[in-house]
């Protein structure tokens, strides 16, 4: 049954060094301040998982936290590379990072198995191309048509990390709007933590939603506007600048360096950052 504490607490408790980590959320619903309390609470050697690895994992990256990054594409959405991440790759800076990358389909089977407590996923794909070579794919045969298939180990996180729009008091949590993998990556998770707008009194059932039951998660965490770069459907838009300008931001070591100080190190949760970002707009 999920506990409803503060974001702090939740990391603290759950997320270890060493820990293989899945920050979950496609185009919106993304766990910045999650991730922004890693970074402060100085987690190392973490094994990163994510379908597409953006901004915050860049930030991960860049200031150390990370060891080792599985994922399918990565870049900052509609600008570029992600240049902490490339540093990492390219010059070992701050460490380097060891890459498993796979395609969309193949993390996608991968965590669908995970959270079918299947050892492995199987899928039509990696043919035709070079990745098969150099990422961890096997080949089955199927048993009634005698198919070569590919198959991917099952994605098992130590702990699932998503952001939502709300929670009710007794850790039930919905979100809406575009999703990816977030009930996957809780439920394949041994430790879950999401992080919501708001705490309600009910939650009121909408279409489309996607519903995590409370025995599913190991702890909420209300971070208002802590999807921030990205959005939340009918709580935050999408800071489209914010993007353009982490590229300027980003290429620099210092200046990476200071803005992370300034605007994560030395805030306190989701509150204290955009404040923070309002004192220098």
């Amino acid at each position: 049954m999920a506990e409803v504490v503060a974001l702090r607490d939740a990391v603290a408790e759950l997320v270890a060094d060493g820990d293989t980590v899945a920050l979950e959320g496609f185009t919106h619903l993304i766990p910045h301040a999650a991730g922004h309390e890693l970074i402060r609470q100085e987690r190392r050697d973490l094994t990163l998982v994510r379908m597409t690895p953006d901004v915050v994992y860049d930030q991960l990256i860049g200031m150390g936290c990370a060891r080792k990054l599985v994922f399918s594409w990565g870049g900052n959405p509609g600008v570029g590379s992600l240049h902490r991440f490339r540093d990492a790759v390219e010059h070992g800076w701050p460490r380097p990072l060891e890459l498993e990358e796979h395609s969309h389909a193949g993390m996608a089977a991968a965590y669908v198995a995970g959270a079918s407590n299947l050892p492995f996923g199987v899928l039509r794909g990696y043919s035709g191309t070079d990745l098969e070579a150099h990422t961890s794919v096997a080949r089955v045969e199927c048993p009634f048509t005698g198919e070569r298939l590919a198959a991917v180990r099952a994605i098992r996180p130590d702990v699932g990390i998503v952001h939502a729009q709300q929670a009710d008091r007794a850790g039930n949590v919905q979100l809406w709007g575009i999703t990816g993998v977030q009930k996957e990556a809780v439920l394949a998770a041994d430790r879950s933590i999401v992080t919501v707008e708001e705490v309600v009194d009910e939650l009121v059932p909408r279409p489309g939603s996607v519903l995590l039951p409370t025995w599913a998660v190991t702890a909420v965490a209300q971070a208002r506007g802590g999807a921030h770069p990205s959005y939340a459907a009918g709580y935050s838009e999408r800071d489209n600048g914010f993007y353009l300008r982490w590229d300027a931001i980003s290429r620099d070591r210092d200046r990476f360096a200071g803005w992370m100080r300034r605007h994560v190190l030395e805030t306190s949760g989701a509150d204290g950052y955009l404040q923070s970002l309002e004192e220098v707009a």
